[in-house]
């Protein structure tokens, strides 16, 4: 029934729903990181753990890619739908705008063409920022309110920004990204999320507004924090780290089941509560993982599985029971039925790739050439995803010189007259040492945007090169071609993996053809391929690298139709023959500590 109240309250350290004592057992699942065909099997599962509320992020660069473009909510975008699906399991749910949401997702959740803007204030008081979050909320909470509990809809709370404790310390900003939500019509809880120590709390919660916890360990020490710093508030860990994500060369990350349980035992027997991060965190399709930088770019893999109790194709791991047993302890848990069997997937298959075009005359084939005197960003060009062309025509001195670009946060490859010579990385960016005849030549630079950081005081670095130094001349003169691979269709991709007459293994765009009966999630591997790109049926699936510690992409049966599919593939170093249909992910070895 409609009501003035919101439907959670807290008092005395305890948290009520609708006035009675309360404990908010949750799990996080991104709409926008699993495919629409499996919500409802996703959201079941959640129910099946234990949980009695969904959590999620919403993020704006899925609903609003161009700037002169209308937010789009449909399809795979259908944020609405998503979370009526969660009421009609009788699950509340936990809705977290931003507008910046980190969740290593490209950019922090904000769209390239808003990072791009000169002079963008970003997560500030400044005016330009502001008025840019003000319209896009002007758009997206008229969506949200009407599901409210207090409208009779199962959203019981909203967050204001994220882990702002983690950026910076302008209690004005936290205050304003509060009143916003008012504004709009928000009458359910409003809260904060950072860090559970008083580090985090100073810098990202005010008086007059619940603050939440976001960590992995020590919960207990944490409800003694907020008991100190904020009496009467009752404790939300709003993000329980039971997993970690990875990030591009460096090793798969788990963590012990029985370890994370005791974790979120600890917080709730402290008198708590607790929402899993993630309960199933899915996979970051097309080109949307973000990365972190700790001195050099960190990009993250395409499957963001995280180890979660919910694998990415929907297995229930060992940590899903070990965590059911605890939130058992204070909810009724529901049959496990058919769901504690494994996802069918398709037959083990090999199929061959077939070569289309060169990886040099596709990128020259795309459209959409702009000429400038320096070379321009991605952001200039209007291109937030994919890779960019460059190419001057400098003046190679006679003898050996050294060729080094500036400006570079990512990756580029480097051609001179058609040739590769060479491939840059920003945390390993040694000067090509070549030998010219002192006359001009065509120099290509191929960048590629990795993922754009989505934490940390470098959120909204740009994309691309600034300068190309000939020794120490730089080279004026620059044509650039934006490729945005993310808008590539069928028809398009038919043309670039045309079958071609070159060699094999060659960088360039590949095909394979997948007959299908019924279908069914699979798992694909490229032995022997090196980095690049998959497309099914004109969707983007996401990156993959030899590098690791991913090595299968989930393909979702939701992406497939019976008969006839069509795998295109780009390439950017060196092929394989083949691309292998597995049953089981290969998420690379395990290593790596994580201070939770």
């Amino acid at each position: 029934m409609p009501s003035d109240n919101p439907a959670l309250t807290t008092a005395e350290g305890k948290l009520f729903r609708y006035g009675k004592e309360h404990r908010l057992l949750g799990g996080a699942i991104h709409y926008f990181r699993v495919h629409p065909s499996q919500w409802a099997d996703r959201l079941d599962r959640l129910k099946a753990l234990g949980a009695n509320t969904l959590d999620t992020y919403v993020a704006w660069n899925f609903h609003q890619r161009q700037p002169d473009a209308d937010p789009d909510f449909t399809g795979w975008a259908n944020l609405e739908r998503f979370i009526e699906l969660a009421a009609e399991r009788e699950l509340d749910v936990m809705v977290r705008p931003g507008p910046y949401i980190c969740a290593e997702w490209d950019n922090g959740g904000f769209p390239g063409w808003l990072t791009g803007t000169p002079g963008i204030g970003l997560r500030s008081t400044e005016r330009t920022y502001q008025e840019a979050v003000q319209r896009w909320f002007d758009v997206l909470l008229p969506r949200l309110t009407p599901l409210q509990a207090s409208q009779g809809g199962p959203i019981v709370a909203f967050q204001a920004e994220n882990e702002y404790g983690s950026y910076g310390d302008d209690p004005e900003y936290v205050a304003w990204t509060k009143q916003i939500l008012h504004e709009r019509g928000v009458t359910e809880l409003i809260f904060s999320a950072d860090g559970g120590n008083d580090f985090y709390l100073d810098g990202g919660s005010i008086d007059g507004m619940l603050a939440t916890g976001t960590l992995g360990s020590r919960g207990a020490e944490a409800v003694h924090t907020w008991q100190r710093r904020r009496p009467g508030e009752h404790f939300i860990a709003a993000e329980f780290w039971n997993g970690w994500f990875d990030h591009w060369g460096e090793q798969h990350h788990r963590r012990d089941a029985q370890d994370a349980a005791a974790n979120v035992a600890e917080i709730l027997d402290a008198g708590g509560s607790v929402c899993l991060y993630m309960a199933h965190g899915g996979s970051n399709f097309e080109l949307n993982s973000g990365a972190n930088h700790d001195g050099a770019l960190q990009p993250t893999v395409t499957s963001y599985d995280s180890d979660a109790p919910i694998a990415e194709d929907g297995r229930l791991t060992e940590k899903f029971h070990a965590i059911r047993e605890v939130f058992g302890r204070f909810n009724q848990l529901p049959e496990l039925g058919e769901l504690a069997e494994p996802p069918r997937t398709l037959p083990l298959s090999s199929l061959d790739l077939a070569p289309g075009l060169s990886l040099l005359e596709a990128a020259r084939s795309f459209s959409g050439t702009v000429s400038s005197v320096r070379p321009q960003s991605f952001e200039e060009l209007g291109c937030y995803q994919g890779l960019v062309l460059y190419r001057a025509q400098p003046i190679l001195p006679r003898g050996e010189f050294t060729l080094r670009v500036s400006g570079l946060h990512d990756r580029a490859i480097v051609f001179v007259d058609g040739e590769q010579l060479g491939v840059f990385e920003a945390t390993e960016h040694e000067p090509l040492r070549l030998s010219g005849a002192g006359e001009r030549a065509v120099v290509e630079v191929l960048v590629e945007n990795q993922g754009r950081i989505n934490y940390g005081h470098l959120l909204g670095q740009s994309k691309g090169i600034d300068g190309l130094l000939i020794n120490q001349r730089l080279s004026f003169g620059w044509e650039q071609t934006p490729l945005a691979l993310d808008e590539l269709d069928q028809r398009r991709l038919a043309e670039l993996t045309a079958v071609g007459h070159r060699d094999g293994s060659a960088a360039g765009f590949f095909s394979a053809n997948l007959e299908v009966t019924e279908p069914l999630d699979t798992h694909l591997a490229l032995p022997g391929s090196v980095k690049g790109f998959v497309w099914v049926n004109g969707f983007l699936l996401g990156r993959y690298w030899n590098r690791g510690p991913q090595q299968t992409l989930y393909l979702p049966a939701g992406l497939l139709q019976p008969g006839s599919n069509r795998l295109s593939i780009l390439e950017l170093e060196k092929a394989g023959s083949s691309v292998e249909l597995l049953g089981a992910a290969r998420l690379g070895s395990v290593g790596g500590g994580i201070e939770y």
